[in-house]
């Protein structure tokens, strides 16, 4: 073997090596912080994000109301979510998203979306909307990308500065 295969595989080593110990930091964590998430919330959930990373989703649900929300495990718990979904029940078919807080770029959205519609399809609902606001147009291109991945139906008045969004569970 020549000294440059020699490096790679060597490489190959450390990386897998680096990537293990994420992995065991992150499950060590998770375990500790599912403890201190399932004092005060429902814990729904274990997931991975587009970057491999796992996260552990939980809500908090009132009698109309909801909030779906994500703790990535790369960090301790320390009582505060990195994402959520705020939502409401409309009427008996829907849901009505109020609101998504949180990073941005990391894929935590689509995994709570993801857990959203769940719920949606196991709590039977035909629905989900939501509003697109003045203070969301800063970023409207952005949100408008993103609910059409997740396959909502995606209106957007421009002129007004206002839009909708609606997903219907087939």
């Amino acid at each position: 073997m020549n000294y440059s295969a020699f490096l790679t595989v060597e490489k190959d080593k450390n990386e897998l090596k680096q990537e293990l110990d994420s992995l065991e930091v992150q499950l060590f964590r998770m375990q500790n912080s599912i403890k201190e998430i399932a004092k005060k919330s429902d814990v729904i959930s274990i997931d991975q994000t587009q970057d491999d990373n796992w996260v552990i989703i939980y809500a908090d649900k009132q009698s109309n109301s909801f909030q779906i929300m994500l703790h990535e495990c790369t960090k301790p718990f320390r009582g505060n979510w990195d994402s959520a979904i705020q939502a409401e029940y409309k009427n008996t078919s829907t849901l009505h998203i109020s609101d998504i807080k949180g990073e941005q770029n990391k894929g935590f959205g689509s995994v709570l979306m993801r857990h959203l519609k769940e719920i949606a399809r196991d709590e039977n609902k035909q629905y989900i909307t939501g509003d697109i606001v003045q203070r969301d147009f800063d970023h409207v291109n952005r949100l408008k990308h993103f609910y059409s991945k997740h396959y909502f139906d995606v209106k957007i008045d421009y002129q007004e500065q206002y839009g909708e969004i609606l997903w219907i569970n087939n």
